[in-house]
């Protein structure tokens, strides 16, 4: 079931309980500051309900900054892992730009041990989710 945590005009912040899913649906460009406190409140919100999956649906999202992609691989990433994070999905629409990003951040994942999927719903991303279930 899921719960809506935060939400702003540019993203919406919800936890799935059974699968323990942090899910950010983007739905406009935000800048650098709305980005940054977008991923703030999903780690305030797992240090009292359990995150062991991430889901991040870029498709209205806009291209992320250079600045704003770093700080994600180097402060967001293993601060999200530090506080039980196991793996990560991204829903996403092929656009050429949002590939560039996504390499990237799959790169920065790959660094610390993280698998990062590429899907086309939520539903793909959740089937994959369910599969570490034991």
């Amino acid at each position: 079931m899921k719960k809506i945590v935060a939400a702003f005009d540019y993203a919406e912040i919800s936890y799935e309980s059974i699968l323990k899913v942090g899910i950010i649906v983007w739905k406009k460009k935000p800048t650098n500051e709305e980005y940054q406190n977008t991923f703030e409140v999903l780690i305030d919100f797992s240090k009292t309900h359990q995150v062991d999956n991430f889901l991040s649906d870029i498709r209205n999202q806009g291209v992320v900054s250079p600045e704003t992609r770093k700080w994600f691989e180097t402060v967001m990433i293993p601060k999200a892992i530090d506080h039980g994070l196991k793996r990560a999905a991204t829903i996403f629409d092929g656009n050429v730009f949002k590939k560039y990003y996504i390499n990237m951040i799959i790169q920065a994942t790959n660094k610390f041990g993280m698998p990062l999927k590429l899907f086309n719903t939520e539903e793909e991303a959740f089937v994959w989710f369910k599969s570490f279930i034991k």
